[in-house]
Formats: structure tokens, C-alpha cells, sequence
């Protein structure tokens, strides 16, 4: 799943990673449809359980309260990205709130500088700490920009960094 909207932008690094999942185009292709399957089949888990049923029990927990809500934050760690962790946040009934990348504790990964941006490494997060950054939702549940002053705009897709545009004209 992550991967298929990572190719919308990046073909060229989805195309790099799949070999170091012992994986080609075709079974990523496969891999795909099952999960959208899975959002269609009536006797598959729903919401966060689907995310549990697919990756295993997370490796981290926390419950965080959000105003006067209960919400459960569940992390994985992917073998793509081993500084990085899959995070799920869940609603009292279950439903996925929100999901992404986010950074790993002792990430070796440096932190993220104006110029210094690092495709494929860095997270949301990382890059909303910058000085006059501002996110910017594009209303798509997979999507993210982060605007920088000078015109910088960083696009990110499932939360991971995927292009720094410049804002120099065309």
C-alpha cells in the first residue's frame, strides 16, 4: 500500500526498493490488490485491527488523550526503512484517525536543515520543526506539503519525504 502511492511520485525509488524486498513490480502489483481486497471483504478486520492483522502485533503502544478522547497510537517498524516507524493512530471505536511515517527513536538520520532536505528520509515532522515552515493539506489522506520560506515546498507521501521543489520557475 505504501509503495503503490510512493510510485505516483517516485516511481523511480519504489522501482530501486522492491529488489531489497526480495520483491519485483508483479508481486508488489499482487500484494496491492490483496490489501485493497481485504477493505472489501465483509469478514476482514475493520480499522486499526486490519493494520494488526497485516503487520502483526506493533511494537509500541500508547494511549494519548486528545481534548476529552482516548486515542491509541500503534507503531511497526517496516524493513525499508529501519529508522522509521509505521504509526497508526486509532480512535476509541477502533477507526484509523490517521496514518504514517514517522521517525524511529535513535534515528541515525540527521536532522532536517533548509537545503538539507533528505528524500526518502525524512518525515513530516522533521521538516515542520524548520523555521517559517507551514503544512499544507492537500486533502488527501495519503498527501502532505510543507511550504518553506524561499518557495521550498516539500511533498510527502504517507508522511516520508518525496520531492523538495525549489520554487524556482519552471
Amino acid at each position: 500500500m505504501l509503495l503503490r502511492r510512493m510510485a505516483d511520485t517516485r516511481p523511480d525509488l519504489v522501482a530501486e526498493a522492491l529488489p531489497r524486498l526480495g520483491s519485483d513490480r508483479a508481486e508488489a502489483r499482487a500484494a496491492h490488490r490483496r490489501w485493497r481486497a481485504l477493505h472489501h471483504t465483509e469478514r476482514a478486520p475493520r480499522g486499526v485491527a486490519l493494520r494488526a492483522a497485516v503487520l502483526g502485533p506493533p511494537a509500541e503502544r500508547e494511549h494519548r488523550r486528545f481534548g476529552d478522547v482516548d486515542l491509541l497510537v500503534q507503531r511497526w517498524p517496516l524493513p525499508l526503512w529501519p529508522h522509521l516507524r509505521w504509526e497508526v493512530l486509532g480512535g476509541p471505536d477502533g477507526a484509523v484517525l490517521h496514518e504514517q511515517l514517522v521517525r524511529a527513536p535513535g534515528s541515525p538520520v540527521p536532522a532536517a536543515a533548509p537545503g538539507a532536505l533528505r528524500v526518502w528520509e525524512h518525515v513530516v515532522d522533521d521538516v515542520l520543526a524548520l523555521p517559517g515552515a507551514t503544512g499544507v493539506d492537500p486533502g488527501v489522506p495519503s498527501r502532505y506539503e510543507v511550504h518553506l520560506p524561499g518557495g521550498v515546498r516539500a511533498r510527502f507521501v504517507w508522511g516520508l519525504l518525496q520531492r523538495v521543489d525549489d520554487g524556482a520557475p519552471g
